[in-house]
């Protein structure tokens, strides 16, 4: 997985993923906070699909939805979950997201973790170490700080960097890529169409197209690439989520319909 902004070859080709949703830099909420997966949950359920972000705001702050016991750790909480998931019905990602949540439970802690990953540098630099791994292989966090240290360089001190390679391997734990409590173990996760659907629209943004979608570094996410995935777009497809065919040895794919934000670009 490519680690940072440097990836992509200009700013001009980096501005449309930056108004769809993603972000970049060399900081990241990985540095105070995990996936978040059990809060962004239950703040889902708290407020409508549609909903502006002062609704989502109120349900974490006020009515307490994500179960935090004081006004400020709500707050900051909810700045937290912003950051990684948008929480704002105007943020193409997050509608895509919001969406695809809505029709594929299964698939949650996927989606979630695809959507961090747009949206947390520092979780990115941790893919490649994690991805890699053989399934039963155990993690060590070395390879993550080495990557995160990499990327930042001196921006950020030693105990910050071990904390955010700490909080990553959560993350990891909490979409099911690794397995247990002190020794984490690599494991297969299963796609789902959801989660599919999601990989291909973002990487539809990257420019990508046809079998390159089902080889590109947020289909590699769900541990399956090329046609491997195959059955799980046509699964998509038959719940209206893209447009997918295959023939003649060729695979075409289409994720615009999940927003509008692909056939405007």
């Amino acid at each position: 997985m490519t680690p940072n902004a440097a990836a992509f070859a200009t700013d001009k080709l980096v501005e449309p993923l930056v108004r769809a949703g993603m972000r970049f830099g060399d900081k990241g909420t990985h540095t105070s906070r995990t996936l978040m997966l059990a809060e962004i949950t239950d703040l889902l359920d708290a407020a409508p699909a549609g909903a502006p972000r002062g609704i989502y705001e109120a349900a974490a702050v006020q009515d307490n939805a994500i179960g935090k016991s004081t006004s400020a750790t709500r707050r900051l909480s909810f700045q937290r979950l912003r950051e990684l998931y948008g929480l704002d019905a105007r943020i193409p990602l997050f509608r895509v997201f919001r969406r695809l949540w809505a029709v594929d439970e299964a698939g949650r802690p996927l989606l979630a973790l695809l959507s961090a990953l747009a949206r947390d540098p520092l979780l990115r630099l941790t893919a490649p170490a994690v991805l890699g791994l053989q399934v039963g292989a155990e993690l060590v966090r070395g390879p993550l700080l080495v990557a995160l240290r990499e990327a930042v360089g001196d921006r950020l001190n030693d105990a910050v960097l071990d904390k955010a390679a700490r909080n990553a391997a959560s993350s990891w734990s909490q979409s099911g890529h690794l397995q247990g409590r002190m020794r984490k173990i690599r494991r297969r996760v299963e796609p789902t169409p959801g989660a599919l659907a999601l990989a291909l629209w973002i990487g539809a943004l990257e420019g990508l197209a046809g079998e390159a979608l089902l080889e590109s570094r947020w289909a590699r996410v769900l541990d399956r690439t090329g046609r491997e995935l195959i059955p799980v777009a046509l699964r998509a497809k038959q719940l209206g989520l893209i447009h997918a065919r295959t023939g003649g040895g060729v695979v075409e794919l289409d994720a615009s319909r999940l927003d509008a934000v692909l056939r405007s670009a």
